[in-house]
């Protein structure tokens, strides 16, 4: 039995029941007595609280490592322009920093030849850390119009729990944010939909995961709609279909409510349960191998 285990979930695309999956996944492993922890690593609309209904016990701020120039000494050589891969510092006769696309590094102040170049932080968002039931609780909040979600991202990641289960609820794509999420995860559950569309982006998920070499299974939502194509690509690249979940009106009644699904619809609990086993059996299997 594994009871110690980082579990991604993530999608190709929003809404296919990504965070509908996780948040039911950690309420059903924290009803069964596992000490589990759910993170909402999606830091730009984080909305695994309006489920999960969490008393938020701390807040903290989180902030990168921005430069400030010293114009006194800059001496406009452009050395600090010429490091910088995210062009945060341009210089025309002095360095001039725009922090909003300024990524942390700090190279600039390790190469400057002069040291006219010191960092300060600058606050992008908070993360806030709580309970709800069984399941422990953190979610990062982005403050509006910062382009840059890793960083926050990697703060969220680094409360998760070392003697436990934490299930990531991931961004939606297959960007900076979702590799930030999914990287070193011992497993990764993606949440598609039987349609073209959900195939497109349940392969480019696929070919990211292959790159990060992480062990993954698929989760199908509304699985009596659409057509074959999901899981004929499924069985033709082994990757296994861990869950099919049918397409319920009481599902979308309870969403629109934030109502957890397995609160509205309790004969899906044991296939949450299920879910459960059939991860495990995965990982235990890949460890063997």
């Amino acid at each position: 039995m594994v009871s110690l285990m980082d579990i991604a979930v993530a999608s190709g695309k929003g809404g296919t029941g990504k965070t509908t999956v996780a948040v039911n996944l950690a309420w059903v492993l924290g009803e069964s007595g596992l000490k589990v922890q759910y993170l909402d690593c999606d830091v730009e609309e984080p909305n695994g609280h309006i489920f999960l209904m969490p008393e938020i016990t701390s807040t903290a701020s989180v902030g990168i490592p921005v430069p400030v120039v010293d114009e006194k000494k800059c001496t406009g050589c452009r050395t600090c322009a010429e490091v910088c891969q995210y062009h945060a510092i341009a210089v025309l006769k002095k360095a001039l920093v725009f922090p909003e696309l300024c990524h942390g590094c700090g190279g600039c102040a390790l190469v400057c030849p002069v040291g006219a170049i010191h960092e300060e932080n600058r606050a992008i968002g908070v993360v806030e850390s709580g309970v709800s039931g069984g399941v422990a609780f953190v979610q990062g909040r982005l403050n509006v119009g910062e382009p840059t979600a890793p960083p926050l991202i990697r703060a969220v990641r680094k409360k998760a729990i070392l003697d436990g289960i934490a299930i990531l609820d991931a961004p939606p794509g297959t960007s900076c944010p979702v590799v930030t999420t999914v990287r070193d995860a011992d497993y990764v559950l993606l949440v598609t939909e039987p349609t073209p569309f959900g195939l497109n982006d349940l392969k480019l998920a696929v070919e990211m995961l292959r790159q990060l070499g992480l062990r993954h299974g698929v989760v199908i939502n509304r699985a009596d709609i659409g057509d074959q194509q999901v899981r004929a690509f499924c069985a033709a690249e082994r990757i296994p279909v861990l869950l099919e979940l049918p397409d319920d009106r009481r599902v979308a009644e309870a969403y629109s409510r934030g109502q957890l699904t397995l609160e509205a619809v309790s004969e899906w609990r044991p296939l949450f349960v299920n879910l459960w086993k059939r991860m495990e059996e995965n990982v235990c299997q890949s460890n063997v191998q």
